[in-house]
Formats: structure tokens, C-alpha cells, sequence
């Protein structure tokens, strides 16, 4: 059975840092593409980042562009969200999931974690 268990939310002030972790078990990371999503309270849940399991192939919500960064460690079974700059809209509750692929940010996760809670406010 996929399990993924996210990891390495907290209460960070604007401007800080913070990364986030996806730990899958019961299958080998490497075989899917993962993505990160968050929703906000009162939004939609929205594709953050998503790396693909084929290369090196990454993509990025406009909006975090340049702030945040994707990577994965294939040996730990780990993919890991690096947060810079953070702001107070990016306060929401991150999950990482499975994909099928990388084409568009928003694309179906196939098996979910049960969420990270990010709190951006000083």
C-alpha cells in the first residue's frame, strides 16, 4: 500500500525559510512523479510544484517561482519542497501526491499524504 507522510511544517515569519518533506513507503519513489499542493483556507487547493521521476524535469506555480524549490532523494524514498522568502499568502495546509505526470501543476494526485500545516505571520 502507497503511503506518503509529509513532514517539516511550522510557524515561520515572513521572509523566513522552511523545507518541507514527502516520505513515501510501499513503493519506490522513483516510480511516480510527485507533486506538492496546498490549500488556503477558503480556497482552492492549487498545484505548488511537481518533479518528475523520469529526469530532472521540475515545474512551479507562477507565484512561488524563484522562492521555492523542488528536489528529491531517491535513496531516502524523500522529495522535498525548500521554502525561501515566504509570505503570509503562503500560509495553507501543504500535501504531496503522487502524479502520472508533470504536465500541468494542477494535474491529478493519485495517492495523497494527510497534509503539513505552514504558517506564515509574524
Amino acid at each position: 500500500q502507497v503511503q506518503l507522510v509529509e513532514s517539516g511544517g511550522g510557524l515561520v515569519q515572513p521572509g523566513g525559510s522552511l523545507t518541507l518533506s514527502c516520505l513515501a513507503s510501499g513503493f519506490a519513489y522513483s516510480y511516480y512523479p510527485i507533486g506538492w499542493f496546498r490549500q488556503a483556507p477558503g480556497k482552492e487547493r492549487e498545484g505548488v510544484s511537481c518533479i518528475s521521476n523520469l529526469d530532472d524535469n521540475t515545474a512551479y506555480l507562477d507565484s512561488v517561482k524563484g522562492r521555492f524549490t523542488i528536489s528529491r532523494d531517491n535513496r531516502k524514498n524523500t522529495v522535498y519542497l525548500h521554502m525561501n522568502r515566504l509570505k503570509p499568502e503562503d500560509t495553507a495546509i501543504y500535501y504531496c501526491a503522487t502524479r502520472s505526470d508533470c504536465a500541468t501543476i494542477d494535474g491529478a494526485g493519485l495517492s495523497w499524504g494527510l497534509g503539513t500545516q505552514v504558517t506564515v505571520s509574524s
